[in-house]
């Protein structure tokens, strides 16, 4: 082994960063002076280099396919976990189910219940924002002999969305739910009490009128009330939201915002008094 004395060696550190420099300049010079020669030298250098490259890339990118292998695996473990966890919830709710199933049918042969016929319903796309008299209300283009009439109920997908207050030869107006002008008369599904949604405007109606000593809990599910015949029992509404200024809200099921397709339900219900059942003053009798 050459050993090289101090001074000898000082002096080399002090010339390796100038000669790596003028190296560097040169090779400019020379890439300057010919591109086709630097371009060779340049090009030749990554021939001899590929394979190195090729040979250091193929255990680098197995280590990152047994990394994402490895992450997939564990994904699939918890993602499997939270399915098995959802299977057997699910096995409970269907267990209630098929109790509450039998249950139900043993009471109704008991009480000899004859059941509601179906409803016959029909289906039409919104085609604008009604406005107009009411602020909350939907244009439907329901075809020439579409035998729809006022009052008939307005679902979509979800739930209830409205009701069906003009009629014309070719189209429909449904007043929705979060008018201002809407007064559903539903039940608190978790205690059972009757009380009033009644429109705002806004996305979520407000609730009214429930029974004295029974408070909407947060997240009660709503369907409508047959109160008064207005409209048929159990179609499903929201569920109970209050807000920050702690009035009672409905969060409807409906997707209020994005109505495309309403089925309109004939259940046989006008849900409009007719004109003499208006109560109207007394005339004053006269002054002798």
């Amino acid at each position: 082994m050459i050993r090289l004395s101090i001074p000898l060696r000082q002096a080399l550190a002090r010339l390796s960063l100038p000669v790596l420099i003028a190296a560097a300049f040169g090779t400019m010079l020379l890439g300057k002076a010919d591109a086709l020669l630097a371009e060779r030298a340049r090009m030749a250098l990554a021939d001899m280099l590929s394979p190195i490259w090729a040979a250091v890339q193929q255990p680098v990118r197995a280590a990152r396919d047994a990394l994402a292998e490895a992450q997939a695996l564990w994904d699939m473990r918890a993602e499997n976990a939270r399915l098995r966890e959802e299977n057997e919830r699910l096995h409970r709710w269907q267990a209630a189910a098929l109790a509450l199933e039998a249950e139900n049918a043993l009471l109704r042969r008991q009480l000899s219940w004859v059941p509601d016929p179906a409803p016959a319903f029909r289906t039409a796309r919104v085609v604008a924002d009604a406005g107009g008299t009411y602020a909350r209300a939907v244009l439907l283009a329901a075809g020439p002999n579409h035998q729809l009439r006022k009052g008939q109920i307005a679902l979509d997908e979800r739930g209830f969305a409205g009701r069906v207050t003009e009629v014309g030869s070719r189209s429909a107006r449904v007043l929705l739910a979060t008018d201002i002008n809407s007064r559903i008369p539903v039940i608190l599904e978790g205690s059972r009490a009757r009380a009033i949604m009644a429109g705002n405007n806004a996305a979520r109606p407000r609730l009214q009128h429930w029974p004295e000593g029974v408070v909407p809990r947060e997240g009660d599910r709503v369907v409508t009330s047959a109160e008064a015949g207005a409209f048929p029992a159990g179609l499903p509404v929201g569920v109970v939201r209050w807000s920050e200024s702690g009035a009672a809200e409905v969060e409807l099921f409906a997707q209020m915002e994005r109505l495309d397709v309403l089925r309109l339900f004939d259940y046989g219900l006008a849900g409009i008094l007719p004109p003499e059942a208006v109560a109207r003053p007394e005339p004053r009798a006269a002054r002798r």
